[in-house]
């Protein structure tokens, strides 16, 4: 499945990542919204949920997260909804770990 996250504040540590391997941290914008698919190996086999996924998370409540291979990178955003398939530019599409 797919969670649909609106960006609500990122740390400037995002816009400064250099590394090839992380550009698409500069991608990230307070206000737009993402894509994350929970898949496998992410995905717990007992509640088929991926940790963090904002489950029961409804009425604007405010989660943190923070990009693996740079922890300085982190932010917020609010949980728009949950879809089957993601449906997000490549660009703005991720996925949980």
């Amino acid at each position: 499945y797919c969670v649909e996250f609106r960006t609500e504040w990122l740390s400037q540590h995002c816009a400064l990542e250099r590394r090839p391997y992380a550009r698409w941290m500069q991608y990230l914008r307070e206000g737009h919204t993402v894509c994350v698919a929970c898949q496998p190996p992410a995905m717990s086999t007992d509640t088929r949920r991926c940790s963090g996924d904002g489950h029961n998370a409804e009425g604007g409540k405010i989660l943190h997260w923070e990009a693996v291979g740079n922890s300085r990178c982190q932010g917020t955003w609010k949980k728009v909804r949950q879809l089957e398939e993601c449906s997000c530019p490549p660009v703005h599409s991720f996925i949980f770990t």
